[in-house]
């Protein structure tokens, strides 16, 4: 549903053609608007949706010893693919609110900061491609997540657990013999015992048992259809039907009823003295009272033509402190890749620049990165919208735009020795390539980067077709996403850059649209430059008034080591990353 364009646009005179392109959206005014708490749940609120709200503190209580099985998702915030999911979770979870004494639903965001040391501890690397999630029930990986189909996984893990196991709340799933129904009839009893015939195959009689584990004076049981002649006795002529003994030992077959689910529970349900048990609420852990949980944030002011150096800062910050740091250990390909990325985000990246500095000393645990997140030209109309994706678009871009102004920057980088020269060209989006693949948290959006990958990268051969390359695959990406639930209605999914910022990136060929490339390239060598670059809303800010041109740099590099440059480039201090003694290929 998905799915990256494979088309490549028409090209007209050296200029790119697209369909015409739509009148720009005016951007919002900037009003200061406060946004929700930080403990506000994102995509799920506790009390309003019909699932239970983990965070780190509530997990384990609720997790350890629970008479109920869970099924947790685990998610994050900012992946695209986790709020599209997000309404078939809740549609799921409302679904089977009624199972919740044998198996509760529950979310855990993995986006929140409080929660990242909690993931990393449960081992959850990724987050759900478009269909599915991680859950506390591992189900098998590339499964179909559909509603019906994650019902009907919840079901099995139920009964495949051995009674010894099971959890205590679990009524009895398996099939009974027409003999035990049989020793029911005629017999007086204190509730009624619904029993649901069916196939093999079938799923409805377990559905329906778990949409009654929380009524009192009704049981149910189901049946398979194997016997045919007791089921020609008891007048069943198809499967699924439900079978009814009174209280008082009569017995008949529910007729008028569709052969559903829904039909079957509601109507038992109704049966007069059937009603609901008093069960008692979930109780978890009341949040602590930390600081930041108090902490309201304000909309930053900011100018779209400008980039912040707060955005990449804290881009790094969950680079680091989250994805990177949901493997416990890091080796082979993924710490090569790791390697690989800190080379060359420090060789080309923005002289004088705070967050490149703390990938050249290797500060990752240490004081120099950020403390939290703080989004400027990232941030959302909703916590959950832009973030950390915007922030890794922008250093991406960053990355190519400061090869190609500084290409003898990459000379000697330890990746492209015995490459061709042509293969040196596109190196900064080959260790790009590879960090999605292997660190990306949306599982699903680094396939589509990889398939945009897999058509074209390679006959990228030079710096700035490297440049015009990510720019043309973000582009497509936005055209893929406009309109999706994912998509910020304040920050609409256009095409990029847009008319108000760059017109002479614009033309008009025979009545379509078209790119000027060499006015597209010379714009994203500007707009991603160290010139453009403010540091308002950094952290070592000293002087608000004095940040608007960019003047905080020298102010924060004071507080830095110097590092010893070469004509003017950055250049890696010689400091080791830490290796495991026992595996030099393992960090």
């Amino acid at each position: 549903r998905h799915r990256c364009s494979s088309g490549t646009p028409r090209r007209r005179g050296g200029r790119r053609a697209l369909l015409p392109l739509p009148l720009p959206v005016p951007f919002p005014a900037l009003l200061p608007v406060l946004l929700a708490a930080a403990t506000t749940a994102r995509l799920y609120r506790p009390g309003h949706d019909p699932l239970t709200v983990l965070t780190a503190d509530s997990v384990r209580p609720a997790l350890l010893n629970s008479s109920a099985a869970w099924v947790v998702q685990f998610y994050s915030s900012s992946c695209g693919h986790c709020i599209a999911f997000a309404p078939t979770w809740r549609a799921l979870a409302g679904d089977v609110k009624d199972w919740d004494s044998a198996i509760r639903v529950g979310v855990l965001d993995c986006g929140e900061e409080g929660n990242y040391e909690t993931c990393k501890e449960y081992g959850i690397h990724y987050y759900p491609t478009f269909r599915g999630c991680v859950f506390w029930i591992l189900f098998p990986a590339g499964a179909d997540r559909e509603l019906q189909t994650v019902r009907q996984m919840m079901i099995d893990f139920l009964q495949n657990h051995s009674k010894e196991v099971r959890p205590p709340a679990c009524p009895p799933l398996d099939p009974v013999s027409s003999s035990d129904i049989t020793s029911l009839f005629d017999k007086n009893s204190h509730h009624y015992t619904a029993i649901v015939f069916e196939s093999n195959s079938s799923y409805v009689g377990r559905e329906v048992i778990l949409d009654l584990v929380q009524y009192e004076n009704i049981v149910v049981r189901r049946a398979l259809n194997f016997d045919k002649p007791f089921l020609e006795k008891l007048g069943i002529t198809s499967v699924p039907s439900c079978y009814l003994i009174q209280p008082n030992g009569s017995h008949g077959l529910i007729n008028n009823l569709k052969p559903l689910r829904s039909f079957f529970s509601s109507y038992l349900k109704s049966l007069p003295g059937v009603r609901k048990k008093l069960l008692l609420p979930l109780q978890l852990p009341a949040p602590e009272n930390k600081e930041e949980s108090t902490e309201i944030k304000v909309w930053k002011e900011f100018d779209k033509s400008r980039l912040y150096m707060a955005d990449l800062e804290s881009g790094l910050h969950f680079l680091l402190r989250v994805e990177l740091a949901t493997h416990k250990a890091l080796e082979g390909a993924e710490l090569k890749t790791f390697k690989d990325f800190v080379t060359i985000s420090a060789k080309v990246g923005t002289s004088g620049s705070t967050y490149l500095k703390y990938i050249s000393f290797f500060q990752i645990s240490g004081i120099f990165l950020t403390k939290k997140v703080q989004w400027v030209g990232c941030q959302g109309s909703r916590p959950e919208l832009r973030g950390y994706s915007c922030s890794l678009w922008k250093l991406f871009h960053t990355l190519t735009v400061q090869a190609a102004l500084r290409p003898k920057a990459l000379q000697n980088t330890g990746d492209c020795s015995g490459h061709s020269e042509p293969a040196r060209k596109a190196i900064v989006l080959q260790v790009m390539r590879r960090y999605i693949q292997h660190f990306f948290g949306c599982k699903a959006c680094a396939q589509h980067f990889e398939e945009m990958a897999k058509e074209s990268m390679d006959s990228v051969k030079s710096l700035d077709k490297a440049v015009l390359w990510l720019w043309e695959k973000h582009n497509v990406v936005n055209n893929r996403l406009a309109g999706d639930l994912t998509e910020d209605p304040k920050f609409p999914k256009v095409q990029w850059p847009t008319p108000d910022i760059c017109p002479a990136c614009h033309e008009e060929i025979k009545g379509l649209h078209s790119w000027n490339e060499d006015q597209v390239l010379q714009f994203l060598k500007s707009h991603y430059s160290s010139e453009n670059i403010l540091y308002k809303y950094t952290e070592s800010q000293t002087d608000s008034s004095d940040n608007e041109q960019g003047d905080m740099r020298e102010v924060q590099d004071k507080n830095l080591p110097k590092n010893p440059g070469e004509n003017g480039e950055n250049k890696l201090q010689d400091k080791e990353i830490p290796i495991d003694s026992a595996n030099p290929d393992k960090l």
